[in-house]
Formats: structure tokens, sequence, C-alpha cells
């Protein structure tokens, strides 16, 4: 995400339940809490030609998520029961 141009907004979700605030800045931001309780983090993107090139890379690394209105939700944890395809 960091390389795509302009980079699309994240927010994420603890699995304490804390929310980080809506950043755009992907190198130092995203990964100064650490990846080990995320439990999901939603990619948000502003137009059909950002969510075409969100969605390309991430069938290239091939996470578990989905869809959604917003733009994409790349999951950490899932809760019981709760299924992911892959994107």
């Amino acid at each position: 995400m960091y390389g795509l141009s302009p980079s699309p907004a994240w927010r994420a979700f603890d699995l304490s339940g804390y929310q980080s605030a809506i950043d755009r800045e992907w190198y130092y931001h995203f990964r100064a809490g650490g990846y080990t309780s995320m439990q999901y983090v939603d990619i948000l993107v502003d137009d059909a030609a950002q969510r075409s090139h969100v969605l390309q890379a991430l069938r290239t690394i091939h996470v578990p998520g989905e869809e959604t209105a917003e733009g994409f939700r790349v999951f950490g944890y899932l809760r019981d029961g709760q299924t992911a395809d892959y994107l």
C-alpha cells in the first residue's frame, strides 16, 4: 500500500477493542503498534481506480479478507465461528 499513489487510508482494530484513527501513512504509523493483536485492518479507497489497484496488491499477497463498501477488510484474527475467504 505504501507504494501506491495515492496511498489508500487505513484504520486498524485491535483485539482489545481499540480503534485507530484513520491514517494514510503506511510506513511508520502502521508498523508502530505491531501486528500481534490486530483483529483486522480496514483499507479505505477513494475511487474505483484505487479500489482496483488495492485489490490487485491484496491478491498478490493472498491475504484473508473481504471487500467492503469502503474498500477492504484484512483479517489478523477471526472470532469463533467466523470464516473468511482469501483475496
